[in-house]
């Protein structure tokens, strides 16, 4: 019987052999299989929605208007400005020949000018500028004259001279590739506002010089940082060109495959092949630069993995590692993803670029799956994390963006690293193109910003009118302008936070649930909810004349925080549509630690008008508490004022938190001044932090950064002070340091060692006999002296060779 099976196996297997080697046979495989296969490969295989342009929807009013004015007047000439002041536009004019000089900044300065200019390429867009434009073009100019004949282009490789032997050295780490992703982006945005090619010729030769050495049988190694995938992606949708699409999809697929190459690890997303990722891990920019890309390739080749693999992805993010803002990213040591639930507030990294990379995440994942909550996560991002990086002057920012300050945080106009600044005015400039997206009988509105819009739809052109003042109020109108009447879908979201949901998760949750309903009219009647994926629906023959009026709630609500949020025990956050809230210093008695904002409080808004660019404000009543004499606690009644967390620290540096403690064992009483409290702080040049010294926040280890710490990296092996300078003469015998050591983590270290000096007769004399200076860590060190009298005190540090070093608290007895 075995006998028998095994003949007919054979017997099967010789016929399927002779049928496979038949030339018809062969001629229809290549028909049915081979043909669909390569159809597969490049085409819309997913039924995704495509945006509305942004130039095609003009911004008429209201916050985002407001935004785009000051971005064009303001931000812009102001970026330019600092490209000039720091050697980054001048790097191209030195590769070209041009001028004369060194290499200045970070090896990867190239990518700030181009992201700039694609910025001001949309503003253009947005607006013509001549001026603008000219000096834009003598940029390009000498951007294209430093480029190499092969088409390579990296002015770090380039200054002094040229070094060929360097190219596609170190890819993890060199930022070549990411610096030709973001030129090929500039140049199109450049190409499609000015209809110049000079540029776009540029980026399509460096594309092509790329093309030719990575490939399967050349260079197998992805970019360090991601963001050249999702340029060629649009360089392929500009071109046509197959590819570009290939050379994207190539880059993603040799993420986590070794080939005879060492791994970058989970920092760069390079621990695992892309398709079988499922957790969020790494440098918190560059991952989302990478699902970005991969949800690209998905919708034009069918990726079912890809898509898997960020819906997998997406799912981490939201469960347990996405801060109330839309922020994402802990702990500057690694600009990144962290433990789930491991959301630390005042230690929240929150890159600007990380929360853009975001937003431009969560979009994609909407065209691709058409589900509202994507769209949930991506307002709560605009709103919050991102609008926070940019001031409201537009000439300062944020790089990070934490929820709790002590006052240790401040705007900057600039930063060594500034690749924050550029993106937020591409960004901001092309907000337009969030608010619809369509398809061929489907128009979707998922943003409520004022804004006139012409929409092709089909073979029809539909003109939509949106007036609101959201997000401020809940009303929303849009009128319909047709030549012809037309029959379409028209999907309009419905907000979660009006569905008593604050995220898509049990990460945070409202305390109460708001029953108000939402109310939609269409020429003045009212029709049904069937909110179906975030959406209602509504099919029908437009025309003309048609109003659709929409009405959302917008109550206040407590937002309460999964309860392995450890940070956030015990503590409330305030959020008012898709707004949230913080208390800051300057509107509440100059601290927030000591506050207390019990659960049965009411709290109102107000709308103001003349308050920080016009916000609505929120009030109630809550309590301070304050240490006294013999530490008995005095609780003091005080109206708790609340502002847009977005708009914090435009009137100097203050304490501020997002989340507030419901009870007053979850606050931080305030302490009795002290001598240290009362002086003022000078320190020695670079060093940062310096009013932690005196804030009298107890650390609890040498490495806490929980509280606020002055530091001198990375300065290493320096002689460093710093100062107390007293309100008037004071008698002192004891000073007590805790040490700042970072072992673990950074380069601080306890120092070398350490002298007392204070002020006799306008001179620095050391202190008379002086106890023994420790260098302990995770205590005080203390030292007792000879009572003095003075009016100024000063400790001089020597640092070790190989370290920095810092403090956390100084005291003086």
């Amino acid at each position: 019987m075995q006998r028998t099976n095994y003949l007919l196996k054979e017997e099967f297997i010789l016929n399927l052999c002779k049928l496979i080697i038949n030339p018809i046979f062969i001629f229809y495989s290549l028909l049915f299989i081979v043909i669909p296969l390569s159809s597969f490969a490049y085409s819309d295989r997913i039924s995704s929605l495509s945006p509305v342009p942004f130039h095609r929807v003009e911004i008429t009013g209201g916050l985002w208007k407001s935004r785009q004015n000051i971005i064009r007047d303001i931000t812009i000439p102001h970026e330019f400005r600092k490209c000039e002041e720091t050697g980054r536009i001048s790097n191209f004019a030195k590769a070209a020949g041009i001028e004369d000089g060194e290499f200045r900044g970070y090896r990867f300065n190239d990518s700030d000018v181009y992201k700039l200019i694609e910025g001001a390429a949309y503003s253009l867009r947005l607006q013509p500028n001549m001026g603008l434009e000219g000096y834009m073009d003598e940029i390009i100019n000498k951007i294209i004259s430093a480029q190499w004949d092969d088409g390579y282009l990296f002015t770090y490789y380039s200054v002094p001279e040229k070094q060929p032997e360097k190219r596609w050295e170190n890819i993890g780490s060199q930022h070549q590739l990411y610096c030709a992703g973001h030129l090929i982006e500039a140049a199109i945005a450049y190409y499609e506002a000015t209809g110049k090619r000079k540029l776009l010729d540029a980026a399509i030769s460096f594309a092509d010089h790329i093309d030719s050495l990575f490939n399967l049988k050349g260079i197998r190694y992805p970019p360090g940082h991601e963001e050249i995938e999702i340029a060629l992606i649009k360089l392929f949708r500009v071109t046509k060109d197959k590819k570009y699409l290939k050379l994207a999809q190539f880059f993603l697929d040799e993420r986590g495959y070794p080939h005879e190459r060492k791994l970058y690890g989970k920092y760069a997303q390079d621990h695992k092949p892309v398709e079988k990722q499922r957790k969020a891990a790494g440098h918190a920019v560059r991952a989302t630069y990478l699902y970005s890309a991969m949800a690209d390739v998905a919708a034009l080749t069918g990726r079912s993995d890809y898509i898997k693999a960020i819906n997998a992805i997406w799912e981490d993010v939201v469960g347990g590692k996405l801060y109330i803002t839309g922020g994402i990213g802990v702990y500057g040591h690694g600009e990144g993803f962290w433990k789930e639930y491991d959301l630390p507030n005042r230690r929240a990294y929150c890159e600007t670029c990380a929360s853009i990379g975001n937003a431009m995440w969560n979009h994609r994942l909407f065209l691709l799956h058409k589900d509202a909550k994507y769209l949930d996560v991506f307002e709560r991002i605009l709103y919050n994390a991102l609008l926070s990086g940019i001031s409201l002057s537009g000439d300062r920012f944020f790089y990070t963006n934490p929820l709790k300050s002590y006052g240790e945080y401040s705007r900057s106009p600039w930063f060594g690293c500034a690749c924050c600044p550029p993106n937020i005015v591409r960004f901001i400039n092309k907000i337009g193109k969030y608010i619809y997206a369509k398809d061929k009988n489907h128009l979707y509105v998922n943003l409520f910003i004022e804004n006139k819009a012409s929409i092709e739809l089909g073979n029809c052109q539909v003109q939509l009118n949106q007036e609101t003042s959201y997000p401020w109020k809940g009303k929303v109108k849009i009128s319909v302008d047709t030549d012809n009447p037309v029959e379409f879908s028209l999907f309009i979201r419905i907000p979660g936070w009006t569905r008593n949901r604050a995220v898509p998760s049990n990460l945070y949750r409202f305390m109460e649930k708001k029953e108000r309903e939402v109310m939609l009219s269409i020429n003045k009647k009212e029709i049904p909810l069937k909110v179906e994926k975030g959406f209602v629906s509504i099919h029908r023959e437009w025309n003309s004349g048609d109003v659709i009026e929409l009405e959302l709630p917008m109550p206040i609500r407590r937002v309460i925080a999964n309860e392995n949020v450890k940070d956030n025990t015990g503590k409330v956050a305030i959020q008012r549509g898709p707004v949230v809230y913080c208390v800051e210093g300057i509107d509440n008695d100059g601290y927030v630690r000591n506050l207390v904002l019990p659960d049965r409080t009411e709290l109102k808004s107000q709308e103001r008008n003349d308050l920080l660019g016009g916000v609505t404000i929120i009030n109630g009543k809550g309590c301070g508490l304050k240490k006294k004499k013999g530490g008995d606690i005095i609780k003091k009644e005080q109206v708790i004022n609340l502002i847009p967390y977005y708009v914090w620290a435009n009137r100097g540096n203050r304490e501020m938190s997002v989340w507030i403690a419901r009870r007053t064992e979850e606050a931080m009483p305030l302490p009795l001044p002290t001598i240290a409290s009362r002086s003022r702080v000078s320190a020695s040049e670079g060093t940062h932090g310096t009013s932690a010294v005196s804030d009298q926040l107890e650390p609890k280890t040498s490495n806490d950064h929980s509280v606020p710490n002055l530091h001198w990296w990375p300065h290493k092996g320096t002689r460093e002070w710093v100062q107390y300078d007293f309100e008037e003469d004071k008698e002192v015998s004891r000073v007590e340091v805790y040490w700042f050591d970072d072992t673990g983590e950074g380069e601080c270290r306890v120092p070398e060692s350490w002298r007392v000096f204070y002020l006799k007769e306008g001179r620095w004399e050391p202190v008379p006999n002086p106890d023994i200076y420790t260098v302990n860590k995770d205590e005080y060190n203390q030292v007792n002296f000879d009572p003095i009298r003075t009016n100024a005190l000063k400790i001089e540090v020597r640092l070790k060779s190989e370290y920095s070093g810092g403090i956390l608290e100084w005291k003086v007895v």
